[in-house]
């Protein structure tokens, strides 16, 4: 059987059980062309929260009763005259919170298991790791020497993004939540410093760490410490917008920036950016990394949870901040 989580209903605020059903259907044949693949880990990621909303967004909305959508890594274990794919090919794509499913294929590529953990692969080497690498050098325009903010330093897009910065020559400062956290960043990532949000004044922090100011903030929280962090801003700085996870569950209206004015003092720039408009060149980018990795200037985190029966409780650690780095649910039972 085929266990898959279903989305129920779209929530109001903080997502709970009763958004899904937990439910095991016969496992699907692959039809001419087609593919049936084992999945063996399941990426859960803050814009999954977003995906359920019935709202205009960059992506259609998750539809009710259909299985709730995830980026995925696993094995064809069958193929039925698939031009390309094989039977014992590993495969990362969006396979959705289930155990197996059946593809054609398209927007599946082909993951080497010697090269790296099939984690790795829907983390540094998948979707976050693809949007911290065109979100940082593509839109942030980083430059050696200037000094980059990032919100949400210790999680899978962030503490990417710092350790780019890094290498690329730059002032790092990360914000986090908790002294492990911040510790973390600074210890293990190379990070040259970092704010905690939970103990600490965010303002007071920010002239701390970045007394003359911010060149690049990369964005992945909203709220509060965006307004901060536009209030630091240096002439011609860029904004990368990338998430609000502060927001996602809101019962009231989004908060939006106050401090907005600050991009016209300081001819400052504040972009969204979504990494699906990088797809052609997602393949350079991994190589790059890949060659990062390799080298240890590149550290990559996998957080994994057990048990396709605990979906909802380990996706909500995505915003209770009871993860560190990427959180990755294994769906595979041995």
């Amino acid at each position: 059987m085929n266990k898959q989580w279903i989305l129920r209903k779209r929530p109001e605020g903080m997502p709970d059980a009763s958004t899904w059903s937990l439910e095991s259907k016969p496992i699907p044949e692959p039809g001419e062309g087609e593919v049936l693949v084992q999945q063996h880990y399941i990426s859960l990621d803050p814009a999954m929260r977003g995906w359920m909303n019935d709202a205009k967004s960059y992506i259609p909305p998750v539809e009710l009763g259909a299985v709730m959508r995830a980026g995925s890594v696993g094995k064809v274990i069958k193929s039925n005259n698939h031009p390309k794919l094989k039977e014992g090919d590993f495969v990362s794509g969006w396979g959705g919170v289930q155990q197996y499913t059946v593809t054609d294929g398209e927007n599946w590529y082909p993951v080497d298991p010697a090269l790296a953990p099939l984690p790795m692969y829907i983390g540094t080497l998948g979707m976050p790791g693809m949007t911290a690498y065109f979100g940082i050098l593509r839109e942030g325009k980083i430059k050696e020497g200037d000094v980059v903010l990032v919100s949400g330093a210790a999680g899978a897009v962030g503490s990417i993004v710092g350790q780019i910065a890094k290498i690329k020559g730059c002032r790092v400062v990360g914000i986090a939540g908790g002294a492990a956290k911040c510790k973390y960043v600074v210890e293990e990532l190379g990070f040259d410093a970092a704010i905690d949000y939970k103990s600490e004044d965010i303002y007071d922090a920010l002239k701390r760490e970045c007394p003359k100011g911010i060149d690049v903030y990369f964005d992945n929280v909203g709220g509060e410490i965006l307004d901060a962090a536009l209030a630091r801003l240096r002439m011609r700085a860029r904004v990368v917008i990338c998430g609000a996870i502060s927001q996602y569950n809101n019962r009231e209206n989004v908060r939006g920036p106050k401090n907005y004015l600050s991009l016209l003092v300081n001819r400052a720039s504040m972009k969204g950016m979504i990494v699906f408009d990088y797809a052609a060149d997602y393949g350079k980018a991994a190589q790059e990394m890949g060659q990062w990795l390799k080298e240890g200037k590149l550290k990559s985190k996998e957080d994994i949870y057990e048990g396709i029966e605990n979906f909802p409780e380990t996706f909500t650690r995505l915003f209770t901040g009871e993860k560190m780095g990427k959180l990755v649910l294994k769906v595979l039972e041995e």
